[in-house]
């Protein structure tokens, strides 16, 4: 099988940064949306990029914030990738001279392959759980059947992941990536450094297989 690149998002200090990335992470995720149990602030998050050894990636996570407040952060974080959460449409997405991913909260009619056309310009699609008012970090896993073997876009699979579960979900949905936020937490937005090398251990053992 394939290496599954592993992304840790939520991360909102420089000591859970630095426990991801010892674990073997390839990117780190950070939120900016205030309604999040896992929002950080601009001067944590310039931080905690600043802590991030060689090759990390840095990726902020935005839910409907306008051009203004992208800007605001990238003006001052060095982030490698965007990750849009909400109802941004493809142009906007695509405005921030920055490489980024679409999310899609995927339910039963879902059209991942339309979706995936609308955002071509992405350089992947990260599949997360539908909850109704929740944007993401539900801790839910959503049925993986509904993801077509097909899609034009590189995919970075979510949804309720974690060291029980993402050997099967992998094995399933043979995704680029696996992106994991509650699943290595000891509370919202304080990360578990023991859960995260099950994670990550996990994947990495079903890539050598």
């Amino acid at each position: 099988m394939n290496k599954t690149r592993i992304k840790v998002c939520g991360i909102c200090t420089v000591a859970d940064a630095n426990k991801a990335c010892i674990a073997g992470a390839d990117a780190i995720g950070m939120v900016f949306y205030a309604d999040s149990p896992r929002n950080v602030t601009i001067a944590s998050a310039m931080e905690i990029v600043s802590s991030l050894p060689p090759f990390i990636c840095a990726v902020g996570l935005f839910v409907n914030s306008s051009q203004q407040e992208v800007n605001q952060v990238m003006s001052s974080v060095k982030l490698d990738l965007l990750q849009f959460h909400g109802d941004e449409d493809e142009a906007f997405c695509n405005s921030f001279d920055r490489p980024y991913i679409k999310v899609v909260r995927v339910k039963s009619d879902t059209d991942l392959v339309s979706l995936c056309q609308q955002y071509a310009s992405a350089r992947g699609i990260l599949l997360d759980s539908y909850k109704k008012g929740t944007p993401g970090g539900t801790g839910e896993a959503f049925d993986w059947e509904l993801i077509p073997n097909d899609l034009s876009l590189p995919v970075i699979l979510a949804g309720g992941l974690n060291p029980k579960n993402v050997v099967q979900a992998v094995s399933s949905v043979q995704p680029w990536a696996v992106d994991v936020s509650s699943g290595v937490e000891e509370s919202p937005g304080k990360k578990d450094k023991k859960k995260i090398v099950q994670f990550i251990r996990a994947v990495e053992n079903l890539s050598r297989t």
